[in-house]
């Protein structure tokens, strides 16, 4: 009996990790484009890598799959201007060098408002 509860659970945990869902990874003019999902099977977060580093568009998601964020990378490092979505606000970040630059902040009153 001991050894069929222990088959029974290696059975359901080989399952359950099973369930897990991979990232997808592609070739786009000469770039990798990754795609990383959250368990539940919506997209987290997608963009490119060239030459190994992070380059190009990338986006990232809420469980929820609303965005959560946008912005660009060049050669590893952040750069432009990045937006990040909270649940009331919207922030604009500009980067230099992945360095922040500058920051500003909207509520989302402001913006129902223009």
């Amino acid at each position: 009996m001991k050894n069929l509860v222990i088959a029974g659970f290696l059975m359901v945990s080989t399952l359950i990790f099973a369930q897990e869902v991979k990232p997808k990874f592609e070739i786009v003019d000469q770039m990798v484009k990754a795609t990383y999902y959250y368990d539940n099977g919506q997209v987290k977060q997608e963009g490119y890598y060239l030459n190994g580093k992070l380059h190009g568009k990338w986006v990232a998601y809420n469980e929820d799959g609303t965005k959560q964020a946008i912005g660009e990378y060049k050669d590893g490092t952040k750069v432009g201007k990045w937006f990040f979505w909270g649940e009331n606000t919207l922030s604009e970040v500009d980067f230099s060098n992945s360095k922040i630059t500058d920051v500003k902040k909207w509520s989302r009153e402001a913006l129902a408002k223009n």
